[in-house]
């Protein structure tokens, strides 16, 4: 098991464009080109082909569901039960922060479109 900790507000820091450090915890990586919208991981410990796949599915529900993030988040985690196996939980928003205890390579914490933070992650 791991522990990531996050905190504080992240719509200042995206709105400078700024490089984000939650403490000593989390630091922001450079945007990914997907040719989707604005999206990047701020962090993941995830295998690449499973990031990949994790990040188009979090696009696709964020654009599916633009108004509703329970809708959204509720499609991301049965798609990841279904292809990655149960014990998964997602939260979708702006401007939270969280404490997770999660399994080792099944982390991804990304944001989309600006200010839209998702957080995925699988812990049994």
């Amino acid at each position: 098991m791991n522990c990531l900790r996050v905190h504080g507000y992240i719509k200042s820091a995206l709105a400078a464009n700024t490089q984000i450090t939650f403490h000593r915890y989390l630091t922001c990586e450079k945007p990914l080109n997907l040719n989707l919208k604005l999206s990047w991981f701020a962090h993941t410990d995830m295998p690449e082909e499973m990031r990949v796949e994790t990040m188009e599915l979090c696009v696709t529900a964020c654009e599916k569901f633009a108004t509703n993030n329970e809708s959204a988040a509720k499609m991301i985690k049965e798609s990841m039960d279904k292809k990655f196996g149960s014990s998964w939980h997602v939260v979708i928003g702006e401007g939270f922060g969280f404490e997770v205890t999660h399994e080792v390579k099944n982390l991804l914490y990304m944001f989309f479109g600006g200010s839209l933070a998702v957080c995925v992650w699988k812990c049994s």
